[in-house]
C-alpha cells in the first residue's frame, strides 16, 4: 500500500526551496513509482568557435586579469564583450 504523498510548499524564494529539498526526503512529496522516463532533444551547442589575432602583450593582461578573478580567459573576454554591448 502506497501512502499519499504530502503538498508541497510553496516557497519564497530559490534558496528556500534549496533548504527545504536539502532537509526533506522527496518520496514523502513525490511518488516516484509514477515517474516516465524524460527526453532531452539533441540539443546542439549555441556558440561557435571563432579565430581571433589578438596582440601577445594584450592577451596575457587578459589572462592575468581572468586569472585574478579565478575563471578560463575565454570566459572573461565573452563577459566583457556582452557587457560591452549591453552598454552600447
Amino acid at each position: 500500500m502506497t501512502k499519499k504523498p504530502k503538498p508541497i510548499p510553496d516557497f519564497e524564494s530559490e534558496t528556500d526551496e534549496r533548504i527545504f529539498w536539502e532537509r526533506h526526503d522527496s518520496s514523502d512529496y513525490v511518488d516516484w513509482s509514477k515517474a516516465k522516463p524524460g527526453h532531452l532533444a539533441n540539443l546542439k551547442p549555441t556558440s561557435k568557435s571563432i579565430s581571433l589575432r589578438l596582440p601577445v602583450d594584450l592577451l596575457e593582461q587578459i589572462k592575468m586579469a581572468a586569472n585574478k578573478r579565478d575563471v578560463p580567459y575565454q570566459s572573461l573576454i565573452k563577459v566583457w564583450l556582452a557587457e560591452k554591448i549591453d552598454a552600447a
